[in-house]
């Protein structure tokens, strides 16, 4: 893994030049419009970069954005992938290691998830400050690269709790309905029965998604710091649960992403 990794990196740094970036940006469903506050320099499709998996979903277009945001040089993806793809854990995580080699010392992740918490509604933000894994497989299976990361990595401290704590100042300063809770990663792509819902409440969660932890996991490995944050696009906790459609999701991420866009520009910016 490591030589793919450093020949991926080799790559993009020969069509990059000499721009190296600090800030490395996951993209949620829906939550590409992050993108348009970016002045950039270089864009490279995922199809055209050696070794990086290929986003199979319609609505993820698949790019490496490189470019400035708040004064900031930074690396979005636009575009995330996901284990219900077919991919391999180690191949969906594969781009958080090549972006650290490409020099990124912060890892920003945003996404769209599904309220378990009865005082979460849908169009709110929540800061993500500890998860729950029940995707069946880890990314660190496997023999260890001890240039990597550790085979046991700690996993106390998964998202840095200054920066949760900066992004509820601003969004307390900006009016903008914001919670902290745990994100739960399920492996989709079916959405959850009300059963699941229930129970993944009960065992302490505020929100599910099918993504995120993966790339967390892999980052605190790499001893990279970690913020996430989630848009709130259904509710799983109603009395009689409604049918979502994809449509729905992506219209609520849509209108909810310029108050997360304002988060992370001044997170990003302060950091």
């Amino acid at each position: 893994m490591l030589e793919n990794i450093e020949s991926t990196a080799r790559y993009i740094k020969s069509r990059i030049g000499d721009f190296e970036p600090e800030i490395g940006i996951i993209l949620g469903t829906g939550l590409g419009g992050l993108v348009k506050e970016i002045e950039v320099e270089k864009q490279l499709m995922y199809s055209n970069i050696p070794d990086f998996p290929i986003s199979t979903l319609e609505f993820h277009s698949g790019k490496l954005i490189f470019g400035t945001l708040a004064g900031i040089k930074v690396v979005a993806m636009q575009g995330r992938l996901h284990y219900y793809e077919g991919y391999s854990m180690q191949q969906i995580t594969f781009p958080v290691r090549v972006l650290k080699y490409l020099g990124i010392k912060t890892l920003f992740v945003s996404n769209a998830s599904g309220s378990l918490n009865p005082d979460f509604k849908k169009g709110d933000l929540m800061v993500i400050a500890d998860h729950i894994n029940l995707q069946p497989q880890n990314p660190l299976i496997g023999r260890n690269d001890n240039e990597l990361g550790p085979r046991f990595p700690d996993m106390s401290q998964p998202y840095q709790r200054n920066l949760i704590d900066k992004a509820l100042t601003i969004a307390s300063a900006n009016n903008i309905t914001c919670h902290k809770g745990v994100y739960v990663a399920v492996t989709g792509p079916n959405l959850e029965t009300k059963a699941e819902y229930n129970y993944l409440r009960i065992i302490g969660g505020d929100a599910v998604g099918m993504s995120t932890v993966p790339e967390v996991i892999v980052a605190n490995h790499m001893g990279l710091p970690v913020f996430a944050i989630s848009v709130l696009t259904d509710e799983g906790f109603t009395e009689e649960l409604k049918p979502v459609s994809l449509e729905e999701i992506i219209r609520v991420a849509e209108e909810a992403e310029p108050k997360l866009t304002l988060i992370l520009k001044e997170l990003i910016a302060g950091s």
